[in-house]
């Protein structure tokens, strides 16, 4: 009869010998604010979690406020916070004018995040219209990566393909992934060299979600972050002000370590900071 040692042992040695947390430096490269004081509870956990900077968002024009709250927390924790350009709609005529006179100074490190396709907002713009190219040629002139929200699934993806192929100077990073599936992510990335993905809201209240809180990182996803590490960052996107109590970003910030932890170490460190250093200019 087999001891139990002998019949754990094949399984102990397909463990990753990487599957502790991972220690390293993280930026969240992608939250929001619910109100004007939420920053405090968040840069504590951050010091905490040790987070170095996290990248502030509008929300897609749901929050009038987003501009004032943003600029405010950059100004409080200019060490911890990366300041985004909120555009509440990227097809407006006047939209890339606007950003012409915001970016001027180079204090943004992205604009966004614009909402082009949301299900759940009945929001469906087409990403190959005339005035978003115009936004995208402007982000380009001023080397700032425009951020995203275009869920994949169930849609047509050849107009943001061709967004993609028309404004090749232009950096797009896809939030949440666009939803995937990884299979189809993956295609595009092949495609569109200018195309970032960033990881965020992912986490295991969300669906779909990288990992449930204490369950393995989805084999699907782990493969394509390992096949094209230099193409995804992390982040939270934390936003409701339940998001904001200590012990959830306690929870959220902990699983995002051992999320990452699941990677290989080199890949997790291009995945948590790296690609972020690079893509909004902390270096």
């Amino acid at each position: 009869m087999r001891t139990l040692g002998a019949l754990l042992a094949p399984l102990l040695l397909a463990l990753p010998a990487y599957a502790a947390d991972y220690t390293g430096p993280l930026v969240d490269a992608h939250s929001h604010l619910p109100g004007a004081t939420a920053i405090d509870s968040y840069a504590a956990a951050m010091k905490r979690h040790n987070v170095s900077k996290v990248l502030l968002l509008g929300v897609g024009g749901v929050q009038k406020d987003d501009a004032a709250w943003i600029t405010a927390a950059a100004q409080k924790h200019p060490d911890r916070v990366l300041p985004g350009l909120p555009l509440p709609d990227p097809t407006a005529d006047a939209a890339a004018t606007r950003l012409e006179a915001e970016l001027r100074g180079g204090r943004y490190r992205a604009v966004g995040e614009v909402h082009l396709r949301q299900v759940s907002r009945s929001i469906d713009r087409d990403p190959d219209d005339a005035a978003l190219g115009r936004v995208l040629d402007m982000v380009a002139r001023h080397r700032v990566p425009l951020v995203v929200h275009f869920e994949l699934a169930g849609a047509p993806i050849d107009a943001f393909g061709r967004a993609l192929e028309k404004h090749p100077n232009a950096t797009v990073v896809l939030a949440h992934a666009g939803g995937g599936p990884p299979d189809r992510l993956r295609a595009l990335l092949a495609q569109h060299p200018n195309l970032m993905v960033d990881l965020s809201g992912m986490h295991f209240q969300r669906t779909p979600a990288l990992a449930t809180e204490t369950g393995p990182l989805d084999p699907k996803w782990m493969s394509l972050i390992k096949k094209m590490p230099d193409r995804f960052v992390m982040g939270l996107d934390v936003w409701a002000p339940r998001l904001f109590e200590p012990a959830m970003l306690d929870r959220l910030m902990k699983w995002t370590r051992r999320v990452l932890g699941e990677l290989p170490p080199d890949v997790a460190e291009q995945v948590a900071y790296r690609n972020a250093a690079k893509l909004y200019r902390l270096d």
